[in-house]
């Protein structure tokens, strides 16, 4: 593809394939699944390859994390601050919780395994239910079939019909809890944040040790200032609640 970048006008399977080093037939099954996935495209007038669209819409996805992370970084820097715990910024990709931003307390008591790329499931961390609880109906049922509710606690929700009621609670609340759902010993609250267009595309949140973080410090005490974050960074992408 790096190739066929430096190609305004295209090429031939020929060209490509003396390019890359590669007999014709090797190339024409790899150009072949490219253009399957959308990545590249061979135009029907001169049978010439090039890229295709798929890879501009990635584009635009990767520059729409780079733009909300550094829109929220700072945010994201004064939630930990104020809560004096680990502040995460997470996306929804490929029906998983993406980790793109991290902000590590230097608190004693909390190790954590999140790092900027690490993935996690939806159903039991709080940013993932936000994320989950903000798509349409036939969405949640999909990535419940693809996904499952396995358990990886005791407290994490595994009946579907009472899962999804608790999408809604959470949808309707404003926040989600992950009451050691996904890890004995912490808990974590998440909040999420919309851009222009009124479409949720990322979760704030805060996680601290159990032991440390009872319900009612979560719920009272970390909350206001998850959601309060999340508004303001929803605010700097130009999300007017109002207007919605």
């Amino acid at each position: 593809m790096t190739i066929l970048s430096k190609s305004i006008q295209g090429m031939h399977l020929g060209e490509l394939a003396a390019k890359v080093g590669l007999p014709k037939g090797t190339t024409h099954r790899l150009v072949s699944s490219l253009a399957y996935f959308g990545y590249i495209q061979q135009d029907l007038s001169d049978r010439k390859y090039k890229l295709g669209f798929k890879l501009v819409n990635l584009g635009e996805l990767v520059l729409d994390q780079i733009d909300l992370r550094s829109v929220a970084h700072a945010h994201l820097l004064q939630l930990s601050q104020k809560a004096a715990e680990i502040a995460h910024l997470v996306v929804l990709d490929n029906d998983e919780a993406l980790y793109i931003d991290k902000i590590q307390t230097a608190r004693e008591g909390l190790h954590m395994s999140s790092r900027m790329g690490y993935r996690a499931p939806l159903h039991c961390t709080a940013v993932g239910k936000v994320l989950l609880a903000h798509q349409v109906p036939a969405e949640i049922e999909r990535i419940i079939q693809a996904r499952g509710l396995p358990r990886h606690t005791a407290h994490t929700i595994t009946d579907v019909a009472r899962f999804i009621s608790h999408l809604e609670r959470v949808k309707k609340s404003g926040y989600a809890l992950d009451d050691e759902e996904h890890s004995i010993g912490i808990r974590c609250v998440a909040a999420p944040i919309y851009n222009k267009n009124g479409e949720v595309v990322a979760a704030v949140s805060v996680s601290a040790p159990a032991v440390r973080a009872s319900l009612d410090l979560a719920r009272h005490t970390l909350k206001p200032l998850v959601t309060s974050t999340a508004q303001t960074i929803s605010s700097d992408l130009g999300y007017d609640p109002d207007r919605r």
